[in-house]
């Protein structure tokens, strides 16, 4: 290793440095492979004044998925003096939204107001999928003191071009990092190789600089008895060169060196005691050392020089290599390495090497032992992934594979689904061996678990966790842990069903020991799980409370990942329906339509109702009764197809027949209402939708008559605002009448319940702005919420002030928690393809070269903006843009210098 040690002697390349000190905005480093970019960019980085100010990123084709590469980054910039301050941390989560994390890192470093550097080695692995696109969109939206160094083995689409005339990109290419003649000789002396010059001369014209070349060409003469005889028949193509090098170098190495490079070769990483293992010596550390120092083809993948990995180009010759010389030995090698990671701790990468053995069995198993934990961890991707590399007769007839590919149906696909691969898990488990039964049955009772819980059915969920638990305890194979962790999930998805089927008491305190456990057992997504849902359960006390309850569930998805998880859905929208209900109909669009484009329907029934019953709510405050209808219809159908009745059922119910008699469908609203039992049509919300009914035709004496056991408290009423609104229909019923004392004194009754909480919704289902004119005239104690009321009616009823909606479809701009004022309203949820055209119009680009960018052509681009500037209520591009960040849609703006 002497020669290896001589070989990693620094050749000084002064004027290339200078070039990376003074370079513009975006440096791009494109070179083909060992061309030294890396050594290039490592030298640069170490320098004293960058210390702290450079976040080194290595992609690797793993990274692909945008979800690990973003990881990665925000981790990186996170070792930085100014990152370590204003960029968040990120944890893993099934299906980490890329594009949602680069405007993440957008808003953390807005107020950026020092240098930094991010540096990105091996750009080119992230290939022509997302996490590239979502690279270039940072690059292009960066404040100006984010400075970008990219390597890659060649050129790759990042749209630069609009920089490089604007003179603000940097480019080093391969004919920039040629070694020149002097610099070769320098590397050859610093090896200790003593050349003639025209020796010299005739190796740096045959690699013609390549500066790994160069480096392979001195670790081979390095002792060599002819090195001027080796200079003479140095020679061929690129791959020729690699392929004859790494023969050279490997005879010329030592047995000990040679086994660890070619049984190595099989990993993605390696330390020194995993090479140990695989090569049966106790050297292993110390030669990745050496061979990390030489740059003989190994780079270091952390600060403490523990674990390294192969240049990808040599990796793969050393594993054909491998399998040349030791064929029936590359099994064993990856059972080592699998067992290795297994016990360490690194449950995927002892899954990827018994796939690789191939040992289907053994796969099957570690990915059943481990699948809980990745489960309850939010890794639902990466079990996609680990899946996906199984053969098909493995995946289709194994229980346990079964079971798991159910699993992952539930978190992305459909309950109908998951329940199709759960019928063939469970045929399957006849014909699982004796050894594996409880295992199987373990996986199938989780997914029968999360089944229940999604079909909304109570006793089912009960009965499936107290079989977990059982199950659980009796498996003598089973992690220590596994018994918490399943009581764990147990509690959420109890709780979560007991909620949505109007089990409130028991949903409350299920969620309170779920959300303790979680956080005492380190389950971070099981425990926002939990929060979003006790942002739920706090609506039937306090609105004000439920909103600052909600913001503090979205920060935290935001600075974990968390934000497109259904958790996170959840949360928006019930945050949408509490603005919802206070008049703040602007900010609730905004986060009403985030909940859309976040929540899986077909997997979370009960949140779909949900959902469509906030954004029913929200049209019939708007006066947008069609749209109403739609979505309540919806919310009904959903909630129904649940095996116990969804707890907005019967409001929907409510809302749906306020629509109807508003379109002017009496009829269909009388029948909706026959058709509920007694039971139901005696409530106190029922009573007011059927007062409202008499009211629409002209039957004042039969709306107050319907209202008297809601007004006197005899009607059962679960919720607050229904008896704010029974006082409103009292009031406009005698006020038609003529008894203006009586009338009065319902208003002011309904004001006082709708006062504290802030209720204002109920006032626009039943506009009575000339009843509310007059009574703020006469001595109330709410003459401030008064006019906060006829200021909103204004706005949805238009300048008329009064006979209907219909008047406009922009209701007042509120203020609230995004930024400042919220455009009034968007027409209809932006679609993903008009959400990646809205995230190019903060750029300098134009709608061809958005349109190249995409691949799409320039007539799309231009129809997406037209729609985005209607659904935006936007003029112009700068005036979409603005009005997409007050909303939450794009990160805000960078601060200039």
């Amino acid at each position: 290793m002497a020669a290896g040690r001589a070989a990693a002697g620094v050749v000084s390349r002064t004027a290339l440095l200078e070039r990376l000190r003074t370079s513009a905005r975006v440096t791009m480093v494109s070179a083909s492979p060992g061309s030294g970019k890396t050594v290039l960019l490592r030298s640069w980085v170490g320098e004293p004044d960058l210390a702290n100010r450079a976040a080194w990123v290595m992609a690797a084709r793993e990274e692909r998925d945008p979800q690990r590469f973003w990881l990665s980054v925000v981790h990186a910039l996170q070792g930085t003096a100014a990152g370590s301050v204003l960029v968040q941390p990120v944890l893993a989560a099934p299906g980490l939204d890329g594009w949602a994390l680069v405007e993440r890192l957008l808003t953390d470093l807005a107020s950026l107001d020092e240098r930094l550097w991010l540096v990105i080695d091996d750009v080119h692995e992230l290939g022509p999928d997302q996490a590239l696109r979502q690279l270039e969109l940072l690059v292009l939206r960066a404040p100006p003191q984010l400075r970008f160094v990219l390597a890659a083995r060649h050129e790759v689409r990042l749209g630069l071009h609009r920089l490089r005339l604007d003179g603000q990109l940097t480019e080093i290419r391969v004919a920039d990092l040629r070694f020149t003649p002097a610099e070769a000789q320098q590397l050859f002396a610093a090896a200790g190789v003593e050349l003639s010059e025209s020796a010299a001369g005739m190796l740096h014209e045959r690699t013609e600089g390549w500066a790994a070349g160069l480096r392979m060409a001195a670790l081979s003469l390095a002792g060599h008895p002819e090195p001027e005889r080796f200079a003479e028949e140095f020679s061929g193509s690129e791959r020729t060169v690699a392929e004859y090098l790494l023969a050279e170098v490997l005879d010329r190495v030592s047995d000990e060196v040679r086994l660890l490079l070619l049984r190595t070769a099989i990993l993605e990483r390696v330390n020194g005691e995993l090479a140990d293992l695989l090569t049966g010596s106790n050297s292993g550390e110390r030669i990745l050392q050496d061979l990390e120092q030489a740059n003989a083809f190994v780079v270091s993948l952390d600060a403490a020089r523990t674990w390294f990995r192969y240049h990808q180009m040599f990796a793969g010759l050393l594993a054909l290599e491998l399998r040349r010389t030791e064929p029936e030995g590359v099994g064993g090698l990856h059972h080592a390495a699998s067992a290795w990671f297994t016990a360490h701790g690194y449950p995927v990468e002892a899954i990827r090497h018994a796939q690789a053995a191939p040992d289907w069995d053994l796969a099957a198993g570690l990915l059943a032992d481990h699948w809980p934990s990745l489960y309850l961890d939010g890794q639902a991707e990466v079990v996609r992934e680990l899946l996906a590399g199984f053969p098909r007769d493995a995946s289709q007839a194994d229980a346990r594979l079964l079971a798991i590919a159910a699993a992952g149906e539930l978190e992305y696909g459909s309950v109908e689904a998951a329940e199709q691969y759960l019928g063939l898990a469970e045929r399957a488990t006849a014909s699982v061996p004796r050894t594996r039964p409880p295992q199987a049955q373990l996986l199938l009772g989780i997914v029968r678990l999360v089944v229940a819980r999604q079909r909304g059915n109570v006793p089912a969920v009960a009965g499936e966790a107290d079989r977990l638990q059982a199950m659980s305890e009796a498996l003598d194979t089973a992690p220590a842990r596994l018994g918490e962790d399943l009581r764990g999930l147990a509690l959420l998805s109890l709780a979560m069903t007991e909620y949505w089927t109007s089990r409130f008491a028991d949903a409350d305190r299920h969620l309170d020991q779920a959300v303790e456990l979680a956080g005492r057992i380190g389950r971070p997504f099981l425990e926002f799980s939990g929060l979003a849902y006790k942002a739920l359960s706090g609506t039937r006390r306090s609105f004000g409370q439920v909103a600052e309850d909600c913001r503090q569930v979205i920060d935290l998805a935001r600075r974990h990942g968390w934000a497109d998880e259904p958790p996170a859905a959840l949360a928006y929208g019930v945050l949408g329906g509490t603005l919802t209900w206070r008049g703040q109909l602007g900010e609730a669009e905004a986060w009403v339509q985030r909940a859309e484009r976040t929540l899986r329907a077909e997997a979370e029934p009960a949140q779909l109702a949900g959902t469509r019953y906030i954004r029913g709510a929200l049209e019939l405050a708007r006066g947008h009764d069609a749209d109403a209808l739609a979505a309540l219809q919806t919310a009904e159908r959903v909630s129904m197809q649940l095996a116990a009745p969804h707890f907005l059922a019967l409001p929907a119910r409510v809302l749906r027949v306020r629509a109807l008699v508003r379109v002017g469908e009496s009829e269909q609203a009388a029948h909706a209402l026959a058709e509920l039992d007694e039971r139901q049509r005696d409530r106190g919300e029922i009573r007011a939708a059927a007062a409202a009914l008499h009211l629409a035709h002209d039957d004042p004496c039969a709306a107050i008559a319907e209202l008297g056991p809601v007004l006197d408290g005899s009607a059962p009423v679960d919720w607050l605002p229904w008896s704010a609104q029974g006082f409103i229909l009292e009031a406009i019923a005698r006020d038609t009448l003529g008894d203006q004392d009586a009338a009065r004194r319902a208003l002011e009754r309904a004001l006082d319940l709708a006062e504290p909480d802030g209720m204002l919704l109920v006032f626009l289902l039943d506009p009575a702005p000339d009843l509310l004119e007059r009574h703020s005239g006469y001595r109330t104690a709410h003459a401030a919420l008064i006019a906060d009321i006829l200021s909103l009616l204004r706005g949805v009823m238009g300048p008329g002030g009064a006979g209907g909606y219909g008047g406009t479809d922009n209701p007042p701009v509120s203020r609230g928690g995004l930024g400042g004022i919220v455009p009034p309203r968007i027409t209809d949820p932006l679609l993903d393809s008009e959400i990646r055209v809205l995230r190019y119009l903060p750029t300098n680009l134009t709608l061809p070269e958005i349109a190249r960018e995409l691949h799409v052509s320039h007539n799309t681009v231009k129809t997406h903006i037209r729609s985005l500037f209607t659904k935006l209520g936007a003029h112009r591009r700068a005036e979409a843009v603005d009005r997409a960040r007050a909303l939450g849609l794009l990160a805000p703006a960078a601060r200039r210098h």
